[in-house]
């Protein structure tokens, strides 16, 4: 059996002078797959992936990345995941290839290295007639791709994203998913959240639904479409949290 990409076991997580956000949650993510977490504002989705990611101190419960554990390996961790989240990631004043410059020192690459997989991602990204400008003078869809390109730098085995296409044009989210998906085909495992359930609904193979700090879903998203008799994501979402304003 191969080991999963993520594996929680009985977390529970709370901020300081609130009540717990999440309590003795369970989740196994298979290694390989595209899965998404979604579920309503406030559901716990961001606070998830900062959690698994190790942005917050997991201190109740287990959290394992492929092999290794987030509380007793973080250095380990590191060279394993990649982020985007959905804050950009990177100095304005700097052109792509500075910024990937920089991201790829932190992450431990040697020069040549850096060069070489800066080429492969303005390239595959379609940024190389920019890759000497100021990122700042960019439109919201080449900073994405600019912010993706960071989190992939380092070839990481599993890649988190948070919200990777919000506020893009039509043209940089089909490039985004494109290259996403074959990323995933050559072995990354995508652990993806969004509010544009169209997108996620063509990307994601296994979804987990969240509220109110529980999983109220969790399976192949065929399979869910198919037990609650529903066409899409979408309609799966509004079936299973309710109708009802969410703040």
């Amino acid at each position: 059996m191969s080991i999963p990409a993520v594996r929680i076991q009985d977390l529970s997580f709370g901020y300081p002078g609130q009540s717990s956000h999440f309590t003795h949650l369970n989740l196994e993510i298979p290694a390989g797959t595209r899965f998404g977490l979604f579920g309503p504002n406030g559901a716990g989705k961001t606070t998830l992936m900062s959690l698994m990611t190790g942005v917050l101190p997991c201190k109740q419960g287990e959290i394992w990345l492929l092999e290794y554990s987030i509380k007793e390996q973080q250095k380990s961790i590191n060279k394993l995941f990649g982020l985007v989240p959905q804050d950009f990631s990177f100095y304005q004043e700097l052109s792509p290839v500075e910024n990937l410059a920089f991201f790829g020192a932190w992450a431990g690459l040697h020069s040549k290295a850096i060069r070489q997989r800066t080429d492969e991602l303005l390239q595959a990204l379609g940024l190389e007639d920019v890759k000497n400008k100021p990122v700042h003078k960019f439109s919201g869809g080449m900073k994405r791709r600019v912010n993706l390109a960071i989190g992939v730098i380092h070839h990481p085995q599993v890649l988190f994203l948070d919200e990777p296409t919000v506020g893009v044009d039509v043209q940089s989210r089909h490039a985004i998913i494109d290259y996403l998906k074959k990323l995933n085909n050559e072995g990354t495992t995508l652990i993806y959240t969004s509010h544009q359930l169209n997108e996620a609904e063509d990307l994601c193979e296994r979804i987990a639904l969240i509220d109110e700090g529980k999983i109220i879903a969790c399976d192949q998203l065929s399979n869910l479409l198919k037990q609650h008799r529903q066409d899409g994501l979408e309609g799966l979402f509004l079936n299973l949290t309710g109708k009802a304003y969410r703040d």
